[in-house]
């Protein structure tokens, strides 16, 4: 059979030649080849994919491990993961935590002068303005309503940008007004800054020997319950990430993260009109380029510490107690006024329930022998000065300013009386 074949290509092999012996001796089939054979396949029709699976158990690290080796192999992975995961956390804290927390470290509260008074009889007393949530310095709200001149020197406070502690600030008003000659104080607080007004108020009105002429309140929830839910449940998530997230405070992705998503209804579209849901990339690629303008590059954006501080003073909800405080004469001096500013339309402040911190302002300040004027401003929102700068200066110069010289006229009085003869 054999020579037939070979005789049948023109081949005679010799007798006991080496290709006679291995042309005696009949070639495997493919299906004949085991699949653990060690050799490598010559042609298409020679691979075995449990060949290559039995190869690469055979040279794997562990192929020599007997016991538990799915067990070491799950181990060898995840250890792997948590190494990647360990080497991103590490370029977080390096290179978006760390340069943070070295800028906000030389961050200080500081008092900024904004504008003279309009009557030379007003040299006496300084007007402090106070921002709310997310805003830093309070110069551009306090020039923006130039009717504040009408009560005194008008000063801007900018917060310290790793946190706000209200003793530091009140001192800083008190050191600064001595500095000055001037011995009344009126603090203006707008929103969430109504809340840090009325804790450094209760500080000058105890601690010091100022005299507190009134706090001007806009549009300030004078605790949690006065925050409507939709901008609770924000504030609160913001809280418990910086609680459990290490660098949250500082983080600049955290806040293009959390800054984007709170604009999202101006780049997701949630379908209708047979149009899909979807993200419209320029509208996004606006609020991203917004968000990095003003909340990342700007230096005079908040930080994520000093927002959290500022959210925690209305979960802290000791505004009521602070109003108990200034409803009494303090070491000679009298009462200081309360003025509440708030839309005439409640609905029109979709941040704070208006109608709600009216209810406990009255309680706490209101009544016949009460100290509280409430303002009821036309076609304002959510302590917006700055976009309704006209209406703000009108309530401001017709009902505000002739109410505050009221109790500037006592303390005039208190003065005088005092004074040693």
């Amino acid at each position: 059979m054999t020579g037939e074949l070979y005789r049948s290509v023109g081949l005679t092999p010799a007798a006991g030649s080496r290709v006679a012996w291995q042309r005696r001796t009949p070639l495997p089939t493919v299906g004949e080849m085991s699949p653990f054979d060690d050799r490598h396949p010559s042609t298409v029709t020679d691979w075995d994919d449990a060949r290559r699976k039995a190869r690469l158990r055979d040279t794997s690290l562990w192929h020599e491990w007997k016991t538990l080796r799915r067990t070491r192999s799950a181990v060898l992975r995840v250890i792997a993961l948590l190494a990647a995961v360990l080497v991103v956390f590490a370029q977080y804290l390096t290179f978006d935590v760390e340069p943070e927390q070295a800028r906000l470290a030389h961050t200080d509260p500081a008092i900024l002068p904004v504008a003279p008074p309009i009557d030379p009889k007003d040299w006496d007393t300084v007007v402090v303005d106070m921002v709310g949530l997310g805003g830093l310095d309070a110069s551009a709200t306090a020039a923006a309503l130039p009717s504040l001149r009408g009560m005194g020197v008008v000063w801007a406070i900018r917060y310290d940008n790793e946190g706000i502690d209200t003793k530091v600030i009140a001192d800083l008003i008190v050191h600064a007004t001595k500095l000055s000659g001037l011995k009344n104080i009126v603090l203006v607080g707008h929103s969430m800054g109504g809340v840090i007004a009325l804790e450094v108020a209760k500080h000058v009105h105890l601690d010091s020997d100022r005299r507190l002429v009134g706090v001007v309140l806009d549009c300030t929830p004078v605790d949690l319950d006065a925050v409507r839910p939709e901008s609770r449940g924000a504030g609160e998530d913001m809280v418990r990430w910086m609680r459990w997230l290490p660098g949250a405070r500082e983080s600049r992705l955290l806040r293009i993260a959390v800054e984007t998503y709170a604009r999202r209804d101006r780049f997701v579209y949630h379908g209708g009109r047979g149009i899909p849901p979807g993200i419209r990339f320029a509208g996004f690629r606006d609020v991203l380029g917004e968000v990095l303008r003003e909340k990342i590059f700007s230096r005079n954006a908040a930080s994520n510490g000093l927002i959290e501080s500022q959210f925690t003073a209305i979960v802290a909800g000791g505004a009521t107690g602070d109003l108990r405080a200034l409803a009494a004469p303090a070491d000679g001096k009298p009462r200081p006024a309360i003025v509440f500013i708030r839309p005439r339309d409640p609905e029109r402040d979709r941040v704070v329930d208006v109608e709600y911190s009216h209810r406990v302002l009255i309680e706490q300040s209101g009544g016949v022998d009460g100290t509280l004027s409430v303002v009821l401003a036309r076609n304002t929102g959510h302590a917006n000065p700055m976009q309704r700068p006209v209406e703000y200066n009108t309530v401001i110069e017709q009902q505000i300013v002739p109410f505050i010289e009221r109790y500037q006229a006592q303390v005039r009085a208190t003065q005088a009386a005092a004074a040693p003869r």
